[in-house]
């Protein structure tokens, strides 16, 4: 399910079948490898990795050279000479800025007051640490990982790095958010907010962001005391970042649980891979995801990945983690037999159909949880769809309108149930009527282009929106009797 926004939450479970629940989606050109397939990683957190060379970033977006040496190359010649001879490095600055010519009507930056240059002068130091520690990550070096740190946040590093790379990290990049501000009552501590940009599996996707709060020890090498968990309004915690993760990679996706539920992966992987095939063909613009990422949790973790909070009728969600990533999380107490292979079919269609962004509003809410629930049903026919008691009981109370479909948070299963499956039926009567290449062209100006329905019905379905709802509404009413 959605909830609209950066997330979306699940469906809810009703005659032991979960409702399905909305994700954003994402870009993606890797499809991955055929070695890929099906192999399971789980992690260890007490096994120590043995150290690899620390890896080397390439240059990216390189060009070819020029032959002609003009000014600037002159002058970064003479740059890197007087950094050679040991001169120090803001002296050299100064004077290559000094050479420069100024910008039109552009004036100097005032000074850094001492405080605010002296914060700026630790920040630095502590970005260091951090690239070291990026670096130790992505070369499998479970020692230089901790060894910016004090012993007192080994425990949770250990289980951080155990995660990561039992995630497959292939890109993690750390970066300052700002100066670092002295921690009130904790003479020589410091806190500064940092940027972590990641990618898992695929090594050149667009890269997730998360913004975590850190503390440090101040010195000459400042020394990482604590990494917090985030706590962003649009996403909150990542299950790395508080829980040891078992991890299965297949070919189109990623499941990851908690070791307690490890003896799933396998058949959680293999549904994920079969939903995945069905989920690429709803991708808007052909672009689908690198991997679906799936996380699987238990009643704990229920409550404390990505906030938790989520509505009691909540079987799953996916939420928006930026870089065109949507990542899906499964409630494990709310998932039965038979009702995993439609949740997983309903949720990946979120991450392969909806923008980054998110989609305009609740007015169009049972057009995205429509599409979700028409690849969940994958082509079953009507009668078998398990929500259409539902759907008769709420045509009782309901005023007519899809664009008022959208249940509250607090709303009883059945009415959830009975919001979903009139989306379902709507979004069916449009693809009997014009095609799913039509439909989905309908889908993408209404919740990329957020073109209003309207106008969008005339231009991509050539008929008039107010005609086309009455007909939908029509055809639900007619499907139930």
């Amino acid at each position: 399910m959605t909830d609209g926004q950066p997330g979306t939450d699940g469906r809810p479970v009703t005659d032991g079948t979960p409702v399905a629940a909305t994700e954003e989606a994402g870009p993606a050109d890797d499809a991955g490898s055929a070695d890929d397939a099906g192999s399971i990683v789980e992690v260890e957190p007490d096994v120590q990795a043995e150290p690899a060379a620390s890896a080397v970033p390439a240059a990216v977006g390189s060009e070819r050279p020029s032959r002609r040496i003009g000014p600037l190359g002159v002058a970064l010649a003479a740059v890197i000479l007087l950094l050679a001879c040991g001169l120090p490095a803001a002296l050299v600055a100064g004077l290559v800025r000094a050479g420069d010519p100024p910008a039109p009507g552009a004036s100097a930056a005032p000074p850094d007051d001492p405080a605010t240059a002296a914060a700026r002068r630790l920040g630095e130091r502590m970005t260091a640490e951090l690239a070291r520690q990026s670096a130790a990550l992505l070369g499998g070096d479970r020692a230089g990982f901790l060894a910016v740190a004090e012993p007192v946040a080994h425990p949770d590093l250990r289980r951080r790095y155990a995660a990561l790379r039992a995630l497959r990290v292939t890109a993690w990049q750390a970066g300052a958010n700002g100066l670092p501000t002295p921690v009130e009552g904790r003479p020589g501590e410091w806190r500064l907010l940092v940027e972590f940009r990641y990618c898992f599996v695929t090594p050149d996707c667009r890269t997730s962001r998360v913004l975590t709060g850190t503390r440090w020890r101040e010195g000459e090498r400042p020394r990482l005391l604590a990494v917090e968990p985030s706590r962003s309004a649009e996403t909150g915690t990542r299950p790395w970042e508080v829980s040891e993760l078992a991890v299965a990679v297949g070919r189109r996706t990623l499941v990851a649980t908690t070791p307690a539920l490890r003896k799933e992966l396998p058949g959680l992987l293999a549904q994920a891979e079969a939903a995945a095939r069905v989920a690429d063909t709803y991708a808007v613009g052909g672009r689908t995801p690198d991997r679906y990422r799936i996380f699987h949790a238990g009643r704990g973790e229920w409550q404390r990945w990505y906030g938790g909070g989520r509505p009691k009728w909540t079987g799953g969600y996916a939420v928006t983690v930026g870089g065109g990533h949507h990542e899906v999380v499964l409630n494990a107490d709310g998932l039965v037999p038979g009702g995993v292979d439609d949740l997983l079919r309903h949720e990946l269609t979120h991450a392969a159909s909806l923008p980054e962004r998110g989609y305009p509003g609740k007015g169009t809410w049972w057009l995205v949880e429509g599409l979700a629930e028409y690849a969940g049903a994958d082509g079953e026919p009507i009668d078998r769809y398990a929500g259409l008691d539902e759907v008769r009981r709420l045509l009782g109370g309901w005023d007519g309108r899809l664009d008022s479909l959208s249940p509250a948070d607090d709303a009883p299963a059945d009415r959830v149930s009975g919001s979903y499956g009139v989306s379902y039926l709507a979004v069916r009567h449009l693809v009997d009527r014009f095609g799913p290449e039509r439909l989905l062209a309908f889908f993408a100006a209404v919740v990329h282009e957020r073109t209003p329905v309207d106008q969008a019905a005339e231009r991509v379905l050539g008929e008039p929106w107010s005609a086309l709802h009455d007909e939908c509404v029509g055809y639900v009413r007619a499907v139930v009797g």
